[in-house]
């Protein structure tokens, strides 16, 4: 099953929000340090609501820790980035692939984007927009991937 990644996350409603959706899908989050707040912050936690039980949440004090965790466990590493090559809609997303993303405010590093397997990009219409949210490129994402790979299964209709 994908996992998601945060590098240095700043904004905490935005990481509590995409702990939201981790739970909902039961995708594992692993944030990644240095963050932009605690990880008690109040922000955060009400962001999340009462869901934080339900997500699997791991924390790498530094990209070296991530490293080591990934190598060990395996799998593709894709960086979301508006510098991304490939479409995300038009990706072949696997089971055991990283769906990495950086900060709300400069993205993932050009050193872990050059280490990916893939980099990523989310199509927007408009050139003067930026980026999307954190948290919309989070749920984009992951969703496509989930589709594809037919995890996206309404147990109210079966």
């Amino acid at each position: 099953m994908p996992q998601v990644v945060l590098v240095n996350p700043l904004i905490p409603p935005n990481t509590g929000n995409i702990a939201r959706t981790c739970a909902a899908t039961g995708t594992e989050l692993h944030l990644v340090g240095p963050l932009g707040f605690e990880i008690s912050d109040r922000y955060l936690k009400r962001a999340g609501l009462d869901y934080w039980p339900y997500v699997k949440l791991h924390y790498h004090e530094s990209l070296e820790a991530f490293s080591a965790i990934h190598q060990t466990r395996g799998g593709r590493r894709l960086g979301f980035s508006v510098r991304g090559l490939c479409n995300y809609a038009s990706f072949e997303f696997q089971a055991d692939d990283w769906l990495l993303f950086g900060s709300e405010t400069t993205g993932l590093p050009r050193d872990v984007l050059a280490s990916c397997d893939a980099t990523i990009y989310i199509p927007m219409a408009e050139p003067k927009v930026r980026s999307l949210n954190l948290s919309v490129s989070v749920a984009v994402g992951l969703f496509e991937a989930y589709r594809q790979l037919g995890y996206l299964h309404d147990d109210r209709n079966e």
